[in-house]
């Protein structure tokens, strides 16, 4: 119950913990997605603005799809959200899942970068 002259929005806050709600019930008590591994660094893009209104999804969800009307990094959502990265992860297989966001993973290159990077690196800090 919230104290006499508190709003019921106000007794889900704690000035220094934050949220109450805790990242476990955000997620369902899931702690792995159910699709997709998602770097911190993968790309994210909506693959629509609307969500149909039975999709069975919470309000951390609609708000990842509205995020990601612009591209966001996985860690970007994480910080919007003030979520944790792994319940964010969850949140995204949910929203794989339904085919409403799109991931981009980071490219990944095989074997030791070029010499011509390493020069490029050492002028660079020659030049600071």
């Amino acid at each position: 119950m919230a104290a006499q002259g508190e709003s019921a929005d106000h007794q889900w806050m704690d000035d220094h913990a934050g949220p109450v709600v805790r990242p476990y019930a955000v997620t369902g008590g899931r702690g792995r997605p159910v699709t997709g591994t998602f770097d911190l660094i993968s790309l994210v893009t909506a693959t629509r603005d609307d969500v149909p209104p039975k999709a069975g999804l919470g309000p951390e969800h609609l708000t990842i799809v509205g995020l990601c009307q612009r591209v966001q990094s996985v860690a970007e959502i994480a910080a919007h959200l003030d979520l944790p990265v792994g319940a964010v992860r969850v949140l995204l297989g949910d929203l794989v899942a339904r085919d409403l966001v799109q991931i981009r993973e980071p490219h990944i290159t095989l074997g030791p970068p070029e010499h011509s990077i390493f020069e490029a690196v050492i002028n660079g800090l020659r030049a600071l």
